[in-house]
């Protein structure tokens, strides 16, 4: 016979026995906080759900979180105008405009205000000395008049000179204090003017003879190309004329040629004469080293911004040119010159010269900043100056003072410094630059 037991329904082998102790279940594992049911725990070493986060569901894994140590990238710092880092061909474009904006009191201001003052300068020594010399000659003898004519124009001449050193010289102090700006507003700065002067005491003399070698060069160079074609006119006949003037034209084109390449080389020696605070030979050694891998980029850089300040001038001063061209005709339709079309004139060309004044001083701002944030990408590029402002940076968070100067050379750095740079009194200094890294500090 059978036994019983060893029967069991079709599909139900694995089924117990009658008779058999089934075996217990074993206990579920401990639920961790925040798991449902249906939900496998977090395995260890992993942090539950925070509370009212959905947990993942049974069989996925959760998304790796972002681990913060100090084996973890952190972007670069930002205290001011760009992260302290290489900069980008659009950034420096940018942020050129940024140093305007950011600090419109002591860009936009004193470049207005020595626009302003050029202005006076030049209408009074040319005016002045036109008015007096011509009326001169009006008192004199008949016999006289000649010669007292041709004293008259080359008083003239002399006098327009004034307001052309004037102008190199201004100029040459408005790019060396916006150069200081910038780097500044690197490090989350804002100064005033009394503090951009400060810091430029010592350098003012080497930034104005820089800025008189380069215009006495210019002088040179066009006159040159002059007198090649006057000698050519005047001593020619015939095609020889003509042969002058051809070579006086190719002679200008080299000329224009090397000009814009020797500009471009040397255009980062302001910024090493204002704060690396060398000499002036070795700022233009310094320039053209920092230019010798990257001309053509520094060539977009300074090109672009000429090209853009001079087309925003034509582009605002024409229409004011126009406007008050047509009001002439209609005062004075049959062209007589009276009282009427010479006010409007006078308005016409007084509102021209103030509108072409404003966009030149922020012309003049950007331009100067452009140059600075170039000579600063490059030595990041080259020396690693990133690092350098990095650790400045840092090192003022944490409330250090008397911190060294970051924008010098490292072969300065390991020599004495011959020439110190000047520390901004207490109302010049400015404050710690805010923990969220924007915007930088307030102006003191």
């Amino acid at each position: 016979m059978t036994d019983p037991n060893d029967w069991a329904a079709p599909g139900a082998q694995d089924a117990p026995r009658w008779g058999e102790r089934v075996p217990s279940a074993p206990p579920a594992p401990p639920s961790a906080p925040g798991a449902g049911p249906g939900q496998q725990p977090p395995a260890y070493g992993q942090q539950p759900p925070a509370y009212g986060q959905q947990p993942p569901a049974y069989g996925l894994q959760a998304a790796p979180q972002p681990q913060f140590g100090p084996g973890a990238w952190t972007p670069p710092p930002r205290p001011g105008l760009l992260p302290l880092r290489p900069f980008t061909f659009g950034e420096i474009l940018s942020a050129s405009f940024q140093v305007f904006r950011r600090n419109p009191r002591t860009t936009f201001g004193t470049a207005l205000l020595a626009q302003v003052v050029l202005l006076v300068v030049t209408v009074g020594a040319a005016g002045g000395s036109a008015f007096f010399a011509f009326s001169r000659v009006e008192s004199a003898l008949p016999e006289d008049r000649d010669a007292v004519a041709a004293g008259a124009v080359a008083t003239v001449v002399l006098a327009t000179l004034v307001p052309v050193l004037l102008t190199v010289v201004v100029s040459a102090l408005l790019q060396g204090l916006f150069v200081l700006e910038t780097s500044r507003q690197l490090l989350g700065e804002r100064l005033r003017l009394g503090g951009l002067w400060t810091l430029a005491r010592g350098r003012i003399g080497a930034l104005t003879g820089w800025s008189a070698l380069l215009t006495l060069a210019y002088l040179v160079a066009a006159g040159l190309v002059v007198g090649v074609v006057a000698i050519g006119v005047v001593v020619g006949t015939g095609p020889s004329i003509g042969v002058g003037i051809g070579v006086g034209v190719l002679l200008g084109l080299g000329l224009l040629v090397l000009g814009v390449w020797l500009t471009v080389k040397l255009s980062l020696v302001p910024s090493a004469l204002m704060l690396e605070r060398m000499p002036l030979r070795a700022a233009v050694a310094r320039s053209w080293s920092l230019v010798r891998s990257s001309f053509w980029r520094t060539f977009g850089v300074v090109a672009l911004v000429f090209v853009m300040i001079q087309i925003a001038t034509q582009v605002v001063t024409a229409p004011f040119s126009l406007l008050f061209g047509v009001f002439g005709s209609l005062i004075s339709p049959t062209g007589d010159v009276d009282g009427s079309a010479i006010a409007v004139a006078a308005v016409a060309y007084v509102l021209t010269i103030a509108v072409s004044a404003v966009v030149t001083a922020i012309g003049s701002v950007v331009q100067a900043a452009s140059v600075g944030l170039v000579y600063v990408d490059r030595r990041m590029r080259t020396e690693g100056l990133d690092l350098e402002l990095v650790r400045h940076v840092e090192a003022r968070g944490r409330g250090q003072v008397d911190l060294p100067d970051p924008w010098r050379s490292p072969a300065q750095q390991s020599q004495p410094q011959q020439q110190p740079a000047p520390q901004l009194p207490e109302q010049h200094r400015p404050e710690q630059h805010r923990p969220d890294g924007q915007g930088g500090a307030p102006l003191q």
